[in-house]
């Protein structure tokens, strides 16, 4: 009986470790945000907008502290900030002397500043930063997983009524253009979405690593696919259960459960980057080996003799 109990005893922990509801509540954020992440990360990695997300990752900062001062909600603050920071880089993409790296760059650096400018200006400051930077996914509400629930169906709604332009104008924007589409109108609400993307997920992994959460799914897909559709849905899949994964190694080893799903995500890169049939290192290792076979010549001794 004890050998049985030894055996038992780590699989049995796992299986109760979402019996509390603060557990079973965090399940449903990692999964709903790591789905919905995934998929818009597809968009993300086809357009190379990697820097565009992180730069609304620090800059919408300032909409969380701003309206944890007020006492609104989090999401009605950020998602409000956000919208202007969107507004704000696109505006400033269309000035002929900067590029959009450029602009991006700077709003990144001013809008996380300000945020840290506004937590200095308050004296009774008690909300924990780290909960802001990295996520505090354990204590996720009802409220939050219907607001989660309710911006991930309508961010999937939005993508999927313009999924074919969308996808077109990854590939061929001129073609787009000549076509007749209201291009800067879908780069727009290509933007807004991820924007929501990005506040939806923020009480899973923070400001910070939201990031992460949208963008190593994608690329991971990237890694064993080249169709945008079957990419969504190993996208998806990536981000849900490196979700879930990343709250049972957090709980087992008392750890913070953002940065732990972060790092899972990582390592599933990783090894997708060296394992990958199509796209990985060891595959094309061995295509080149094919390509190039070592030479059967003798070696000619560089005139010695023998």
């Amino acid at each position: 009986m004890t050998i049985l109990a030894s055996v038992a005893g780590p699989s049995s922990g796992l299986l109760h470790t979402f019996d509390s509801p603060l557990m079973r509540r965090a399940l449903l954020e990692a999964l709903m945000a790591g789905a919905l992440a995934g998929v818009v990360g597809v968009h993300v990695v086809l357009r190379r907008l990697s820097f565009f997300t992180m730069s609304l990752t620090h800059a919408t900062f300032p909409g969380l502290v701003i309206a944890e001062i007020v006492g609104v909600s989090l999401f009605t603050g950020t998602a409000v900030f956000g919208l202007l920071v969107v507004a704000l880089i696109a505006s400033l993409a269309r000035v002929r002397s900067l590029d959009s790296s450029t602009a991006t760059g700077v709003v990144l650096a001013g809008g996380f500043a300000l945020g840290v400018v506004l937590i200095s200006s308050q004296p009774g400051f008690s909300k924990d930063l780290t909960a802001f930077l990295v996520g505090s996914i354990l204590t996720v509400s009802a409220t939050d997983l219907i607001t989660t629930a309710v911006a991930g169906l309508v961010v999937l709604a939005v993508l999927a009524a313009f999924h074919k332009e969308l996808v077109l104008g990854a590939f061929d924007r001129d073609g787009l253009t000549a076509m007749g589409y209201p291009v800067l109108v879908l780069d727009l609400v290509l933007l807004v979405a991820i924007e929501l993307t990005v506040v939806t997920t923020i009480p899973a992994v923070g400001t910070i690593l939201s990031v992460a959460l949208i963008v190593a799914p994608a690329a991971t897909a990237r890694l064993w696919t080249d169709r945008v559709g079957p990419s969504m849905a190993i996208a998806a899949t990536v981000g849900a259960v490196c979700g879930a994964l990343g709250l049972v190694v957090s709980d087992h080893w008392s750890i913070a459960a953002g940065p732990t799903i972060c790092v899972i995500l990582s390592l599933v890169f990783a090894v997708s980057a060296l394992l990958s049939p199509r796209h990985g290192w060891l595959a094309r290792h061995q295509a080149g080996r094919r390509a190039h076979p070592a030479s059967t010549l003798q070696p000619q001794g560089y005139g010695l003799a023998p």
